[in-house]
Order: C-alpha cells, then structure tokens, then sequence
C-alpha cells in the first residue's frame, strides 16, 4: 500500500467506514488525493481527500454542486459522504469514444444551459477551483462579474504575480475594460464550472456523467470554452457542432473561446508548476491588449 492510499484509508476508517478492506489509487485528479476504496461485500466507492484541506467547506460545496447539476437534468454520481475530510461518490465508469457518446452529452449540456437562466451573476456561495477559492459574489452585469471574480481575482495570487509581469497585468486589464465590445450580451445560466474532457466520465448505462463541478450562474460559453480548448478527442468533434444548433450559437462562437479560458488558464497558473503552457497561453491572448 502506498503512502496516498493509506491515508485515504485512514480518512475511511475515521468517518465511520470501517468496512472498506483496500483502496486503489485513481489517476486523472490534480488537487486532490483520490482512489477506489473496496469494501467487504466486494463494491467499491470513488474517494478522495486533501492532504491539507483549502476550506471545511470544500467537499460540501462540491457535493452540493454534484446535487444541483443532477436536479437540474445532468447525471452526477451518487454523493455517499461529504464532510471536511473526505468526499465519497459512487463509482462511475470511463467515457466510452463515441460520437454518440458525445451526442448525448451536447443535448445534456443544451438542456442546462437553456432550462436554468438566472436574473443575476454568482452563486449563493464561494466554492472551489482546485485548491483555490472561486469567488461568486452576486452581480448584475455579466462583464462586471467575468472580469472581477473570473479574471482580475487571480491577479493576487503569488505566482500569478511572479510569472506575469506589469505589462501583461496591463494587458488583462485593457481586455476586462473591453469585454462588451467583444463578447456578446448573454444570460446567465448553471454552468458546470471545470468542464474539461477529464471530468466527463459516464453512467453504468454508458451515459455521459459529469464530475468535479464548480457551479455558478453565468455565461454558458465558459463551460463550452473549458472543452474546447482542452484537447477534446476527435470524436467530440459532433458535440460542438450539435450544441452550437441546440442553442442558435452564431459562428463568431469559436473566436471567443481563447478569452474565456482565460480564467481557467489563470486558475493553472495559480496552483500548478509546471502550468502546461498556461502563461504562454495567457500572453498570447493579452498580445492583441498591449500597447503599441
């Protein structure tokens, strides 16, 4: 047994499931110390921990974002423990690599983003992103929202500050002033949060499941940009164009797509090193914001 799944063990056994005899370590997860706990009737739970938890609130919050996608129309996995120490979820299974996989995970996606629209930007509360903290203060205005709490909010965090220099602040900062020349007036909406490819997983049934949220009302886009921008498998191809005909997206969609991950580029920059090319990213985006 290695170190990491001896320590979920121990969280098992100290929340009372004390019937769970081995725990497998799971891969795919950056924030979090994960695995699959077997239990002695021979199933098995997901769980997974912090080492050194960002918030008492951390799982909780996300247990409440697993419950309110489900209601909502999205499958999420059974939430089995949710306290500070330890989430523990129903086991879910790989996402098979099918068009029609993704297909179903386009009207999944649609159906969200169109039944849920809200008057106001945020969420009732902050959660989590990784091991940072998302703000959702409540705003009116979408823009005000996205460069605040989405863009600008990361500008304080220590490598964030380390690896971008004054002139590419400047830059983010001349982008936030000019959000409404370029992106369009939109709703706000439930939004996934961290909709990348690896938190796309699927049912027993083989139907698309999503994991990992980090909920608030804004634009849909955000979500969609996530996926987009994250080396989706080429069979995903027919999501994006299945969800572009589901919500009446105009062809400009793609174009917007590098600025809007921005706040997730930002987000790597903060909590991992290396970043995967995030900085660069980053810069290449800004490049257009710098003064001539």
């Amino acid at each position: 047994m290695t170190a990491s799944t001896s320590f979920l063990l121990g969280r098992l056994h100290a929340a009372g499931l004390t019937d769970v005899v081995e725990v497998e370590p799971a891969t795919g997860g950056l924030a979090a110390t994960a695995g699959l706990a077997r239990r002695g009737d021979g199933t098995s739970v997901f769980v997974k921990a912090f080492r050194e938890s960002p918030s008492d609130d951390a799982f909780a919050a996300e247990a409440e974002g697993l419950t309110v996608l489900r209601e909502a129309g999205g499958a999420t996995p059974e939430i089995i423990l949710a306290d500070r120490d330890l989430l523990v979820l129903a086991v879910l299974r790989p996402r098979p690599g099918t068009q029609a996989f993704w297909e179903q995970l386009a009207h999944m996606l649609a159906h969200l983003h169109t039944t849920t629209r809200h008057p106001r930007f945020g969420w009732h509360r902050d959660n989590w992103l990784g091991r940072r903290r998302q703000v959702n203060t409540w705003e009116d205005d979408g823009f005000e929202f996205f460069a605040q709490h989405r863009l600008l909010r990361w500008l304080g965090e220590r490598r964030v500050q380390e690896v971008l220099d004054t002139a590419d602040r400047a830059a983010l900062e001349r982008l936030c002033d000019r959000l409404p020349e370029l992106l369009p007036v939109r709703p706000a909406c439930l939004t996934h949060g961290d909709l990348w490819a690896l938190n796309v997983m699927a049912t027993h049934e083989g139907m698309p499941a999503l994991i990992d949220p980090a909920v608030s009302y804004t634009w849909a886009e955000v979500d969609l940009a996530h996926l987009w921008t994250t080396s989706p498998p080429p069979e995903a191809q027919v999501f994006f164009e299945l969800y572009a005909e589901l919500t009446g997206l105009d062809r400009g969609w793609r174009a917007r797509m590098p600025i809007l991950q921005l706040r997730q580029h930002l987000a790597v920059i903060a909590q991992f090193e290396p970043d995967w090319g995030a900085v660069d990213l980053v810069r290449a985006t800004l490049a257009p914001f710098r003064p001539r």
